[in-house]
């Protein structure tokens, strides 16, 4: 009774380590807590912005059309635009192949193998051409299919998955700010240019008019009705206005550099008018809630980093617990190439694998970590957009 009872103890023991194998050796920190969580924010415009703000394409409400052309160069050309693009090309790329992860997979192979059965050795029977054999040598091919699936029975790979979702979600947010960014910033500087363009019309009103005065102050002068103190201090008027008139034309070569550079022209020239300021319909509400301020990009961003944040937790939670995969063979195997396409030389088979981490030097430990940690930075990043927010 007692060697029976030891045998059973015995058997029990691989399964009592995997099932301490099967939980983490030790609790992680608690993140810390969102400051107005952006999925919990209606997002139902306020009444005071229903009509007309804010608006995707806020800039054509200035109707006009050499601020759309500005922007619409910049969106296209610009390198950070490229860049938001491409990050969004490779996190859909990411997300496509977590999902595929879910799916089973099947490959075909072949394979020709020439060898010498050893007499000594398990195949010894093989190595001589008695018996029926025709050994020692031996042609062996093998072709077929095989197939696998990892059940993910614990979420681990459907975490993944919505981990590269989230993070999808965050490039798509952060293209949006970029274009938020890009678009103000080119509109900026184009009403700077539009404001320097008036002040440089204003000075040349100005000269025009010293310019008179100096042809009259001339004719005053000739006739003897004036002296020429009167007629000096009209022409430093008169050259006071044009380094006000070249200092003025200087920033607007500056601003039409640095529109150049947002819009990527590199030599091409804008050809800017002048245009006047027009009259805008859109007004701010009187006060701005947070269902407005969940709207912004970049707190969006920071709220989908923490989606896939969390959801990377929950992956390397599972990871900790049994891996369980199918696995399924159909093949045609032969000793020799002359008999492999016989119905004899196939062979199938279907196999069940568990794979349970036992000890791996905290590995899995420290990857949960990693994941926690992440989560609280994320967390924190959040927290700090809606402060400097507000």
């Amino acid at each position: 009774m007692k060697l029976i009872l030891n045998k059973s103890v015995l058997a029990a023991l691989p399964l009592a380590i995997a099932l301490a194998g099967c939980a983490p050796s030790h609790e992680v920190a608690n993140p810390p807590q969102q400051q107005i969580p952006a999925s919990h924010v209606s997002m139902d415009l306020p009444a005071a912005v229903k009509n007309g703000w804010p608006q995707t394409d806020w800039w054509k409400d200035y109707h006009d059309p050499q601020l759309n052309n500005l922007i619409q160069r910049a969106l296209a050309n610009a390198p950070d635009m490229q860049i938001a693009e491409q990050r969004i090309r490779l996190a859909e790329a990411q997300a496509r192949m977590s999902q595929a992860n879910l799916g089973p997979e099947m490959d075909f192979s072949a394979d020709i193998e020439r060898q010498r059965m050893s007499a000594e050795g398990l195949m010894g029977p093989f190595a001589t051409d008695t018996d029926g054999n025709t050994g020692p040598w031996y042609t062996n091919g093998t072709f077929g299919l095989t197939a696998g699936w990892d059940l993910d029975l614990w979420g681990k790979n459907r975490a993944l998955v919505k981990a590269r979702i989230g993070e999808l979600k965050a490039q798509v947010a952060e293209q949006a700010q970029t274009r938020e960014l890009l678009s103000g910033s080119v509109a900026r500087l184009y009403w700077q240019w539009q404001t320097e363009a008036a002040i440089k019309a204003v000075l040349q009103q100005v000269k025009n008019e010293q310019n008179n005065i100096v042809t009259v102050d001339k004719a005053l002068y000739q006739r003897g009705i004036t002296n020429s103190a009167e007629g000096a201090e009209n022409d430093i008027n008169v050259s006071k206005t044009d380094q006000q008139l070249a200092d003025v034309t200087g920033t607007m070569k500056e601003i039409e550099a640095r529109l150049m550079a947002l819009t990527n022209s590199q030599s091409q020239s804008l050809n800017l008018k002048p245009a006047s300021l027009p009259t805008v319909s859109a007004q701010l509400p009187d006060t701005l809630g947070y269902e407005l301020l969940a709207r912004r990009p970049d707190l969006q961003v920071a709220h989908w980093y923490i989606e896939a944040s969390l959801s990377e937790v929950d992956a390397a939670k599972a990871a900790f617990y049994p891996d369980i995969n199918l696995m399924a063979f159909l093949q045609q195997d032969a000793l020799h190439l002359s008999d492999l396409f016989r119905h004899s030389a196939q062979q199938m088979g279907v196999t069940a694998g568990l794979t349970l981490p036992i000890f791996d030097s905290g590995r899995l430990n420290a990857n949960l970590d990693i994941a926690s940690v992440q989560n609280s930075l994320s967390i924190a990043q959040y927290n700090k957009a809606v402060v400097d927010a507000r």
